[in-house]
């Protein structure tokens, strides 16, 4: 029996794949291309010369049986135009199948938008809620994004330039007006990364092009009433001792349940005096 690769591809530039990635290309014995025309530029780039065949949403109910039919005794990869398989295309349902028949499936990580763009956002977030693409029509989108507008949470969405501009509009009116990080074209030449608000992007994005990653910060969660004197008190004592700030704030941040940039600011306001 074969083994099926999931394998992830550049998300722009075609210097972004693995090492691991290029040999499985090269040595299985099928691939699985979303379009075979954007997969063709990646392997003559690498002079990858394999047999290639289309897979996507328009011809996976035919193409599926095709290829778990070749699985039965040959090695197969499947890619995306782009980042990781079965991320927002129908890679997962090839993945699902393969499992039930008892086909070895492995993945071959590497690019992906999604995690590119949380480590730029620069907000600082418990985890995040990837959505992939956001609804088209603009009442389900709003449902949706009021649904989740309270959790604690960085939401992560793609979304293409044409509908760009709505989604922005919405965010705005049900997320109220957060922190948020928009990368556009990413890997690309015109790579863009922009940081402010939802109503700042809503101001900048008047002509969107490309393709895009919305980071948006999660709710505000109610802290607790501070105990301002309690903390006063346990930062000084803690400061006599001869405690640096990073453990200084730690321990009173344990102890008070207070957030720690809170205690961190109360630390630099009891040490200017």
């Amino acid at each position: 029996m074969g083994v099926l690769y999931v394998v992830a591809t550049p998300i722009g530039n075609m210097e972004d794949i693995t090492l691991r990635a290029l040999r499985v290309l090269q040595e299985v014995d099928l691939i699985a291309a979303e379009d075979t025309r954007t997969t063709r530029k990646l392997l003559n780039r690498y002079s990858i010369t394999g047999a290639l065949t289309s897979y996507h949403k328009h011809n996976s109910n035919h193409k599926l049986p095709v290829l778990l039919e070749a699985l039965a005794d040959k090695d197969v990869a499947i890619v995306s135009d782009a980042g990781m398989p079965g991320v927002s295309d129908p890679g997962y349902e090839l993945v699902r199948q393969a499992t039930e028949k008892g086909i070895q499936v492995v993945p071959i990580p590497g690019p992906s938008a999604v995690v590119a763009s949380v480590a730029v956002a620069g907000i600082p977030a418990n985890g995040y809620l990837f959505l992939g693409f956001l609804p088209r029509r603009k009442g389900e989108r709003r449902r949706l994004l009021e649904s989740i507008k309270e959790l604690p949470h960085m939401i992560v969405a793609f979304e293409a330039p044409h509908r760009v501009t709505g989604t922005l509009e919405d965010l705005l009116a049900t997320l109220q007006d957060r922190e948020m990080t928009v990368c556009r074209e990413l890997t690309k030449l015109h790579e863009e990364v922009f940081r402010g608000t939802i109503a700042d992007a809503v101001e900048h994005f008047k002509d969107p092009r490309g393709e895009f990653t919305l980071v948006i910060a999660p709710a505000d969660v109610p802290q607790p009433d501070l105990d301002l004197e309690r903390i006063k008190v346990e930062l000084a004592g803690l400061k006599q001792r001869g405690m640096k700030a990073r453990e200084a704030v730690a321990a009173v941040s344990r102890a008070t349940g207070a957030a720690k940039n809170q205690v961190y600011r109360i630390w630099l306001e009891t040490d200017s005096t």
